[in-house]
């Protein structure tokens, strides 16, 4: 898997934003930066996309080998390892824009939204969405958020929850949201629980009888779904594992 002509690589490269440091890992530094760097080691490394940090510890935080995505979670001094910044909503979204080359702002997948990501569009930022955690969307709220973007031509990422490849026990799958990225569909795309009903391999990614080939697959992943953050690597790729997708 090595070549961009590979679906697999077109559709998994850089997918997964490392973020050991947040819940439910919770992993101190040191402990953080080990698990990061037997990421870096492994065969499923071209998998791995920024470490994330909070804005409070990026003073403490050595070279990882990449770019950095940062969590407002307090004060913030521009760093020049930073490509991008994650903030929840909070007053005038204006003050987000310039922090990063990329700025990616939490909006919750309900009420509220069209009028956010309008704001959202008009300022040229991206959006993030929680898929799990205290609160988990329904497949018509995240469906609704995916559409959403995608009418806007907004990028986004999606965070908590989903080391599931597939959707289990009420849990979001990942593959179940790049599905609804790249066919629509997207309540049903969500919703499907079958592991059987997805497929990827060098040739392509597909679902629900259609298939996407890697042009495209690498397209949906430059102009929708940039990334998503997981406390652990190692899940999300064990899921593939099992499911044979990272096979050669």
């Amino acid at each position: 898997m090595t070549t961009a002509q590979d679906a697999r690589v077109a559709l998994l490269s850089g997918l997964i934003d490392h973020a050991p440091l947040f819940p439910p890992a919770s992993l101190a530094l040191p402990d953080a930066l080990a698990a990061d760097a037997r990421a870096r080691a492994s065969a499923s490394a071209f998998m791995l996309g920024r470490f994330v940090c909070p804005a409070t510890g990026l003073a403490r935080l050595p070279d990882v080998g990449r770019g950095v995505s940062v969590v407002l979670q307090g004060p913030y001094e521009p760093d020049a390892r930073v490509e991008a910044v994650e903030a929840k909503v909070d007053g005038d979204l204006s003050r987000l824009a310039g922090l990063a080359p990329e700025v990616y702002v939490e909006l919750p997948a309900g009420d509220d939204l069209e009028e956010r990501l309008g704001e959202v569009a008009r300022l040229g930022l991206g959006a993030k969405v929680r898929c799990g955690g205290a609160v988990v969307p329904s497949e018509a709220e995240l469906g609704g958020f995916v559409r959403a973007c995608g009418e806007r031509g907004i990028p986004f990422k999606a965070t908590a929850g989903l080391h599931h490849a597939v959707r289990t026990g009420g849990e979001h799958g990942f593959l179940n949201l790049l599905a609804a990225v790249v066919f629509g569909e997207e309540e049903d795309a969500l919703a499907e629980a079958d592991p059987e009903a997805f497929s990827l391999d060098a040739d392509g990614f597909s679902w629900g009888g259609r298939q996407a080939e890697p042009a495209e697959l690498a397209q949906a992943r430059v102009e929708r779904l940039r990334s998503i953050g997981s406390c652990s690597f190692f899940e999300p790729v064990e899921e593939l594992e099992k499911l044979g997708v990272l096979s050669l």
